[in-house]
């Protein structure tokens, strides 16, 4: 039977590009954004997805958003918590923002969502950040903080998930690049700077893809042990120093 999986922030970037891999493999894909537009375009890429308009940041527009699914879908088996926002001026100091957009986006579908993954025993996965796990040079302070606080709270909301049989772990990758990334900006800006910066930064000399964030999605979804929950797992090419 086909599973199906609902990605917040889906319209476009990491979201987008994880909906069109896992719509490729047979999912039934849900889409989110708090754009009618872009969720229209995204949808019709992905031959015609159901899609669910709302800010995930909202705690009453994701009840709305999960109460229309369950009239549709009846059950989930995956979720992504996705959505997220690194602009470099909203979330250094302005920690309601970043908190707002990178903690709570993910509280609320989490709160929401598992009424829909209690029958399957489902999956959550977390995307985060390497921010969250260790001081990032020049990386946002508010945005380190949201990010650190939600690779906390998986791990210590797996133990009340765990009752219903419900997973839920965090990706944290590093520098990603995607056509339309802060990178990709940069690169266009000065090609040759950001190279070297990585190459400088990461030992794997390279950049991370959506592709590298999809095929750990993969192994957590398909974890044959059902043993793998309270994590973080950290995709950066070796770049963090932490134990």
């Amino acid at each position: 039977m086909k599973k199906t999986i609902f990605i917040s922030g889906s319209s476009r970037g990491i979201g987008f590009g994880l909906a069109e891999k896992f719509k490729k493999i047979g999912y039934d894909v849900l889409l989110n954004s708090k754009n009618l537009k872009n969720l229209k375009i995204a949808s019709k890429k992905l031959d015609n997805s159901d899609y669910f308009l709302g800010d995930v940041c909202n705690a009453k527009a994701v009840k709305k958003i999960f109460k229309q699914i369950k009239n549709k879908k009846k059950k989930i088996d995956v979720i992504i918590c996705n959505y997220g926002n690194s602009d470099p001026k909203n979330n250094n100091l302005n920690f309601e923002h970043a908190l707002k957009h990178n903690f709570y986006s993910a509280v609320n579908v989490v709160r929401e969502g598992t009424k829909l993954l209690q029958k399957n025993k489902g999956k959550i996965i977390c995307i985060s950040s390497i921010c969250g796990v260790e001081v990032i040079k020049n990386a946002p302070i508010g945005y380190s903080l949201a990010k650190s606080l939600l690779n906390n709270y998986v791990k210590s909301i797996s133990h009340y998930l765990a009752e219903d049989g419900i997973s839920i772990n965090a990706i944290a990758p590093g520098n990603i690049l995607f056509n339309g990334s802060v990178w990709d900006k940069k690169i266009k800006k000065n090609k040759n700077k950001t190279f070297n910066y990585i190459k400088s930064v990461v030992p794997l000399k390279k950049f991370g893809s959506i592709n590298d964030i999809y095929e750990m999605c993969e192994f957590i979804i398909n974890n044959k042990s059902q043993f793998t929950s309270g994590s973080t797992y950290i995709l950066d090419g070796a770049q963090t120093k932490k134990f």
